[in-house]
């Protein structure tokens, strides 16, 4: 996915992925800012146009996407393993938790700048094209389910491949990922499921003001954020869990002796499965109804009070 970085001009395009999306430049405008400043945001507008293309490419190519989320999985358990490293023997919880947020957050930068996917990114996208009419609903669905396999997928395979290996990820570094694993089975229902919510909610709003800026410091800045955000706050993310819940599960699994505090694979109130079930509906609702949805009403209403005025 190549990200133009020039001031948006009448009849320009973007390229996302394989596709080239031309975009007017009354399409998106909001405000007619000076089109030469390289620090002016791109307005509300051309940013859900811009995010809403993202997603269109994605499901013209299912096979290339689903290989994207693969590759976008396996990059949030990178810093999922990252998180717990710099967090082991730590014990003052807040400077845990922003050592944790540091080194995850480039997790969401490798996945936007490489052109990668993750899924609760997709949800939102994928419903900025439904509203914008350029997706349908079962278009929408199978975007949904490609992608959240693929990540699932990738996340697992480079968990198992680190539990299995076993050594710097036993002792102390296994007691952290088991705490960790433990702290976030185990929150009753509606608690994940509303920090779930929360989660998306930090993290695609970094992933649009990812689309409205232009400078590479600022887009990674934002790519950063959003993941950072939802760390330190200590929310629920459908892929990062599959790497804080599994990696206890398989470090127990290939090495008996590692701890796994009470995590269960399956639909119990500790299991896995109903963790990423709960977390899935969670991130549903944080990215869609509070990120995607308020953005695309703000662009409508922007381009009808646009309208209004006489030329």
């Amino acid at each position: 996915m190549t990200i133009d970085t020039q001031a948006p001009q009448r009849d320009r395009q973007v390229t996302t992925g394989d596709t080239l999306v031309s975009f007017s430049g009354t399409a998106g405008a909001g405000v007619n800012h000076t089109a030469a400043d390289p620090f002016e945001p791109l307005s509300v507008g051309a940013m859900v146009d811009r995010v809403a293309a993202m997603a269109v490419e994605k499901a013209a190519h299912p096979w290339a996407f689903f290989m994207r989320s693969v590759v976008g999985g396996a990059m949030v358990a990178f810093g999922v393993l990252l998180a717990l490293v710099v967090s082991t023997g730590v014990k003052t919880p807040g400077v845990a938790s922003l050592l944790m947020g540091l080194a995850f957050g480039m997790s969401f930068v490798l996945i936007l700048t490489s052109g990668m996917s993750l899924i609760t990114a997709d949800m939102a996208a994928g419903l900025l094209a439904v509203l914008k009419r350029t997706m349908s609903l079962g278009g929408y669905a199978s975007l949904v389910v490609v992608g959240l396999v693929g990540n699932i997928a990738g996340a697992f395979v480079f968990v198992t491949i680190c539990g299995a290996a076993g050594g710097p990820y036993l002792g102390a570094f296994a007691e952290r990922a088991a705490t960790v694993g433990a702290a976030k089975a185990g929150q009753p229902l509606s608690t994940a499921l509303l920090l779930a919510v929360v989660c998306t909610w930090f993290l695609q709003t970094g992933m649009c003001m990812f689309f409205t800026a232009r400078s590479d410091v600022a887009r990674m800045a934002f790519a950063f954020y959003g993941p950072f955000a939802f760390v330190i706050g200590g929310t629920q993310h459908v892929i990062a869990n599959v790497g804080f819940l599994g990696l206890p599960l398989l470090l127990n699994l290939f090495h008996p002796a590692a701890p796994r505090a009470g995590i269960s694979r399956g639909f119990g109130h500790d299991g896995l499965l109903t963790n990423i079930g709960v977390t899935t509906v969670g991130n549903l609702i944080g990215g869609t109804v509070f990120v995607a949805l308020p953005f695309w009403i703000i662009a409508q209403l922007q381009r009808g009070q646009i309208q209004t005025f006489p030329d």
